[in-house]
This record gives structure tokens, C-alpha cells and sequence, in this order.
């Protein structure tokens, strides 16, 4: 399959009609203290909606979608969003729903958010939940906020240290810290966590251990009862990364693995719209060691009525200002529901089945430092490339070339050249084997060309030791470089990146 990436030379909307400055109402202004008030009317772009319209949809033909390619970023889950649940949660009984109106006349909601709770529940085995978490990295600091907390109250407020594994999400650490603890990283074993080195690294300063499993090597960590057991034992609390939650789907959850709280990327399991800086979701599932310090409020039901509830005195308190993104919530909803139980359990084995599929393939031309059998994702390694002056950095680049968009790469850092792929259940075989093919193509190309590419996209590879020194992050800053190099019009060229060219043939 061709690809050749649409490339506009798209003005900003305000270049498309200049914006004129209105005037402001004296009889609205005067009310304002003086200090607030504008001196010059907001200039907007006069634009029509037919206008408006052609440049976003210009836009987004320059850019890679779930809608138009696969998407095979490992450790993300980058599944397609079903339409139907995008039609209901647009309906205006949900979209016009304000988060302070009274509890009486949202009834409904409340009744769909609490039984996606219990849902949740059950799918991870940690019944109590929570849906006010903004995103998974907020789901980490929250229940880390919790697990301080449990351990103020019960004689543990010297645990001041957080294990991470050394495949840990970059979130992880991150969250501990912001949350007041430090880390110790412990170090994996053929891919998994190094049990000896996890029972001495436990200690009295112990507050957490942070794991996902599977984990970000696509490996399910076969000690996870024995983990559980030690860390339980070292006064330490288990904590559950649902990242990779896709893989285990109605085959076991982390509450039967043992651990005390999980967050939930419902963006990523549940098939919730995911990137671009937002919309994010998460949940929270705790099982009964932190129940008592969930965020409030909390959905109570009583008889047939739904309450939210703030009547739980250990509670961290509020840690959103409404009871989580209810759009994102029914489409979660919608998911779960209308796969079931059974439909569930399918989606983790056709993940697995994808994964392991392409894995065999693509593992008889690049290196697999691990066992053969995985999860929802793989890892290659890139070092072979080395011996032809190339990097993966290179392949990814020129993968973009075939109109799919490139995996994860040099994640987790165990892997030298790592390449990690995950390709999820919507997924089929034709779209694997069509990815299959690109990757190869891609992998026998001349160096020459893998250190050109991507030449088939609107913009081509951007100069990374410019682009990190001067970062143009809205239109101001790139109007402020085009005028620093004297031109009316910036193009793309003065952020580091050089204009396209077509694929050469071979």
C-alpha cells in the first residue's frame, strides 16, 4: 500500500482573514475594577464555519490517527474508539449534565456511574471505587496520597520509600516523589522482577511497591503471589499499574494477584478517546486496606436513589473538582457493557494473540531478548542496526514512511535499541500482516534512506538538538521566529525541520 502523507501550506486562522479589534462595552467594563480591565477590544478571527471547518480538517489530514493507520505504540493500548459509544455520549443528556445540579435530577448518571464502579470492581477484583481520578498518572499520586496516609494511621509515618521496578512506567516515579516519597529501583531478572533483590531492598522505610503486570516487557510476572506475600510482610502496600490491563481481561485481576490498589486508564482498556493531552480517565480500585481513604465524595446508593456522599471521615478529601469526566465514563461504560463477561475474556486473548503473532514474525529479523511467550506487547531490540551505521531511532522514522505510525522506542531502558509493540484486539490479521510487511521493507531499506526519512509527511524530521533548544510551543512563538528571521509567513523550515520531498525509488 502507497502512502503520501497530504500536505498543506495551512496559515494560522488568524492569517486566513485578519482580525479585527472590537470595542469594549463601557456598560460591561464598568462594573470590573479598573486593574481587570481591557483597554482594547479581544481580536477574533472573523471566520465562517465553512472556513473553520477546511483548516481543522487540513490539520488532521497531516497528522497519524487510530481512524487511518495502526498504531502500535507498546505499553499505550491505542485501540479503536467504537462509534456507538461516541454517539451516546453526545447525547445531551449526558453532554449538558452540569456537575452542581442537583443530585434528584441526575439520577441516572449517578446510577450509570455507579454501576460502572461495580463493574470495575469486579473486572480487578479491589471492589471499592473510585471515579473521580483525572488520568492514570493522578490515579498514582492519589492512591500514593492513600497509602500515606494508611500508614500515618497506623504507625508507619517514617515509610518514606517507593520500590519501583527498573520497567517501571516514567509515571511512577514521578507521581512518588510528587506524593513526598523517594525511590529505590529494583532490578528485573530475565524481564521480571528480581525477587532476591526485592526482599532486600524491603524495609521499615517501605511504603509502596509500584508494579505492573504484566509488565512493560510484555512478561507476566509468574512470582506475583510470592512479591505480594513479601511485601505484605515488610508492613508495605502493593500497588497495582493498570496500564496493561488489556492482557488480563477477565482472566484474573489484580486483586487476586494479591495487590491493594489499582488505577484503571480507562482511555486505554475501555477504548475512551486517548492523547493529545486529553480527554484523560481513570479509576481507582482499592480492596479493604485503603477503602476508607478514597477521594470523596462517593456514590452511595440507598434503595433506589444515588447519593454522593462525603460522610467518610479518613478520606484524602477532594481531589477533583467534579466527580470525574462523565463523557469518558460512559463510554467505558458502553464498552464494558456491551462486550460482557465472556466479551471481555476475548478481548485479552485476541491482544495476546495478536502480540505473540507478531512477535513470531518479526522475532526471525530482530533480536527478542526474552522468552517467546508474551503478553499484549513485545520487545526487539534494535543493536543489529548498529553494524549499518543505523539507529532504531532511524527505523522508526522511515516506518512513518509507510503510513503506519512507529512503536514505542529506547522504553523500557533494560533493552539496548528497544522497540516495543503492541498490537491490540481490534487489530486483525490482515492489518498484521500489512504492518508485518511495512516493518520490513523498513528494516531492508539503505541506510541512506533511514537516515532521510520520513520523507512521505507533511513535515520532515525535525532537527532534534534545535527544536530542544528553541521550543516553539504555540503560534505566538512560531510568529515570533518568523518575524526574528524577517519573513511575514513562518514556515515550517525555521522550527528545525526541512520542507518534504517525495520517496525516492529505489
Amino acid at each position: 500500500m502507497s502512502f503520501r502523507q497530504a500536505r498543506w501550506e495551512e496559515p494560522l486562522l488568524w492569517e486566513v482573514r485578519e482580525p479585527k479589534a472590537g470595542t469594549p462595552s463601557s456598560e460591561a467594563t464598568a462594573r470590573l475594577p479598573e486593574a481587570v480591565r481591557r483597554r482594547k477590544g479581544f481580536r477574533w478571527p472573523e471566520l465562517s464555519e465553512l472556513e473553520v471547518a477546511r483548516h481543522f480538517t487540513r490539520l488532521s489530514q497531516m497528522n497519524f490517527g487510530i481512524e487511518t493507520s495502526f498504531y502500535p505504540l507498546g505499553s499505550c493500548t491505542m485501540k479503536y474508539n467504537p462509534r456507538v459509544s461516541e454517539v451516546l455520549a453526545r447525547r445531551p443528556e449526558i453532554a449538558d449534565v452540569h456537575p452542581y445540579q442537583p443530585e434528584g435530577t441526575a439520577q441516572g448518571l449517578l446510577a450509570m456511574l455507579w454501576e460502572l464502579e461495580q463493574g470495575l470492581g469486579r473486572i480487578t477484583g479491589l471492589p471499592n471505587v473510585s471515579l473521580q481520578i483525572a488520568a492514570g498518572a493522578h490515579g498514582e499520586y492519589v492512591a500514593l496520597r492513600m497509602t500515606a496516609a494508611y500508614h500515618r494511621d497506623h504507625g508507619g509515618g517514617a515509610r518514606d520509600q517507593v520500590l519501583l521496578p527498573d520497567t517501571a512506567h516514567g509515571t511512577n516515579p514521578a507521581s512518588a516523589a510528587m506524593a513526598g516519597f523517594t525511590t529505590r529501583e529494583i532490578p528485573s531478572k530475565n524481564g521480571c522482577v528480581d525477587l532476591a533483590a526485592l526482599e532486600a531492598a524491603l524495609s521499615e522505610r517501605t511504603a509502596a511497591f509500584m508494579l505492573t503486570n504484566p509488565n512493560t516487557a510484555g512478561l507476566f510476572e509468574e512470582q506475583i503471589l510470592e512479591i505480594a506475600d513479601r511485601v505484605h510482610k515488610a508492613g508495605a502496600i502493593l500497588y497495582y499499574d493498570g496500564a496493561n490491563l488489556n492482557a488480563v481481561l477477565g482472566k484474573t485481576g489484580p486483586g487476586k494477584m494479591g495487590f491493594d490498589v489499582a488505577h484503571l486508564n480507562l482511555h486505554k482498556t475501555f477504548a475512551t478517546p486517548h492523547g493529545g493531552g486529553g480527554p484523560g480517565d481513570g479509576a481507582l480500585c482499592v480492596g479493604e486496606r485503603l477503602k476508607d481513604y478514597l477521594p470523596v465524595p462517593r456514590i452511595v446508593k440507598n434503595g433506589r436513589k444515588f447519593h454522593l456522599s462525603y460522610d467518610f471521615p479518613r478520606s484524602i478529601g477532594k481531589v477533583k473538582t467534579a466527580y470525574g469526566n462523565v463523557g469518558l465514563d460512559l463510554r467505558a461504560f458502553v464498552f464494558m457493557k456491551a462486550h460482557g463477561e465472556e466479551g471481555l475474556r476475548r478481548v485479552s486473548e485476541r491482544a495476546v494473540l495478536n502480540s505473540n503473532y507478531l512477535a513470531h514474525r518479526l522475532g526471525k529479523h530482530l533480536p527478542r531478548p526474552f522468552k517467546p511467550l508474551v503478553k499484549h506487547e513485545f520487545l526487539l531490540s534494535g543493536a543489529p542496526l548498529r553494524e549499518r551505521g543505523v539507529r532504531t531511532l532511524d527505523l522508526a522514522k522511515r516506518l512513518l514512511d509507510e503510513g503506519v505510525h512507529a512503536p514505542t522506542i529506547y522504553f523500557p531502558s533494560l533493552v539496548e535499541e528497544s522497540l516495543m509493540i503492541e498490537p491490540p484486539e481490534t487489530e486483525s490479521k490482515r492489518d498484521l500482516d500489512q504492518f508485518f510487511e511495512a516493518f520490513l521493507r523498513a528494516l531492508q531499506d539503505s541506510p541512506e534512506r533511514l537516515h532521510a526519512a520520513p520523507m512521505n509527511l507533511a513535515v520532515r524530521r525535525v532537527d532534534e538538538v534545535k527544536a530542544a533548544r528553541d521550543l516553539l510551543l504555540s503560534w505566538r512563538d512560531l510568529e515570533r521566529v518568523g518575524k526574528l528571521a524577517g519573513s511575514p509567513d513562518p514556515s515550517p523550515s525555521v522550527s528545525g525541520t526541512a520542507k518534504p520531498s517525495p520517496l525516492p525509488a529505489k
